[in-house]
Order: C-alpha cells, then structure tokens, then sequence
C-alpha cells in the first residue's frame, strides 16, 4: 500500500509524510535515549497493536531514522535504535513535551513509561538552575536505568553505561512525577518505602532540585 502524502513541498508537511502517522513519534520517544527490543517497545506502548507497532518501525526504518541491530554480550538480543538522523529528532520531541505539558493531562492519566519521564526531564530543565552543579546521579526505574549528567548548566542523559553514578535513585515514574511535580515530600516518598537513594545524598537532592518544578509534564 502506498504512504499518503500531503504533496506539499514545505519542509513541515514532508517532515509529517514520515512521521506524521500516529504512534510514530511516541516509538522515536522510546528508543531517543538508547536502543530497545521490539517486545520492551510492546510493552511500554500499551495500547499499540503489535501490527501498528511493526509498521511504524518498517516505517522508520525505510526513512533512515532507525535501524536494527544486536546488542553484543549474553543473548545477542536483536533490538531497534534510532540513527543519528532519528535523533535529530530530539529537539522536536522537547518542544512538544513542553508545549504539552501545559495542557490537560487525560481523565485517569496513566503513570508515565520511564523513557517518557526521562525525556519530561529533557522538557522541564533550566539551566540556569544548573549553573555550577556537576553530579552524575543514575535512575533505577523498575528495569529501565538511566544516566543523568549534570555539568554547569548543560544535561545529558542516557541509558546506564556501566559507568558509576555518584548517587542512585531508586523508585517508580509515577513516585518521581509526584515529588518533583507533584508536591510529594522526599521524606514521605522514602518513608513509604516506594523511593531509596544510595551513595551521595546531597547529589541527590541537588538532582531533585534542579529539577522540581510545578510543570505538569505529559511527554
């Protein structure tokens, strides 16, 4: 079957031809910082259909923004990742993150994917509120970890390297929502039990605080 096109030749509507459909974008969000197995893409996009899901990523594919691959070490797994023109990506999906973030959230939102929240950071963060603060502090979301670096004004983050955090978090998207967006006190959220910071503790709640804000993000 032949894609539909807007036959526009503005650069927003060609940009739209590839990844205009629905859920595309949401599939560049899951794999914008780090590859994932089609199954851990299944699962983080709940409502997808496993033929939507398949499309999208032969969609991507064919207009150079991700590819397949297999990650080395025990059980080769077999995984998607975005190109360095799928990433290009990034800055579109920040402006859309903030943009949304002011908007309604849905009647019974959902507790975001970690990937989600994780690029919510990306859209909520000011670096003058980073301003001479280095720390490196790693995110245990369920099975998903992730890296935050934090070098004078300027964030990175990406999916855990191996490399050691000086500080670990340890808790739930839906946990982190709260105490940085939410109101939830550190105190609480560690006393509950749903939250544990191991290692440097003032590199942590140096990372809460560049970080809380009273944004709703929905990323």
């Amino acid at each position: 079957m032949a894609r539909r096109t807007y036959d526009d030749s503005c650069g927003i509507a060609r940009a739209l031809d590839l990844i205009g459909d629905r859920w595309t974008l949401l599939v560049v969000r899951e794999l914008l910082l780090g590859p994932k197995r089609y199954t851990d893409l299944q699962t983080a996009l709940r409502r997808i259909a496993p033929d939507v899901l398949a499309q999208r990523l032969r969609d991507l594919e064919a207009g150079g923004l991700a590819e397949r691959t297999e990650l080395t070490g025990p059980g080769r797994a077999r995984v998607y990742r975005l190109t360095d023109r799928g990433r290009e990506l990034q800055p579109v999906l920040v402006a859309l993150g903030r943009f949304g973030s002011r908007l309604p959230l849905p009647e019974h939102p959902e507790e975001l994917t970690p990937d989600a929240f994780a690029v919510a950071l990306l859209t909520v963060f000011r670096p003058e509120r980073a301003a001479r603060v280095s720390i490196r502090v790693g995110l245990a979301l369920g099975v998903e970890r992730f890296m935050v670096s934090l070098d004078d004004g300027r964030l990175a983050i990406g999916r855990e390297t191996g490399d050691q955090p000086s500080a670990l978090i340890e808790t739930t998207p839906g946990v982190l929502t709260r105490l940085l967006w939410h109101g939830l006190p550190l105190p609480d959220a560690e006393a509950s039990g749903t939250l544990r910071i191991t290692g440097d503790r003032s590199a942590a709640e140096t990372f809460l605080r560049v970080f809380t804000t009273r944004l709703e993000p929905t990323a």
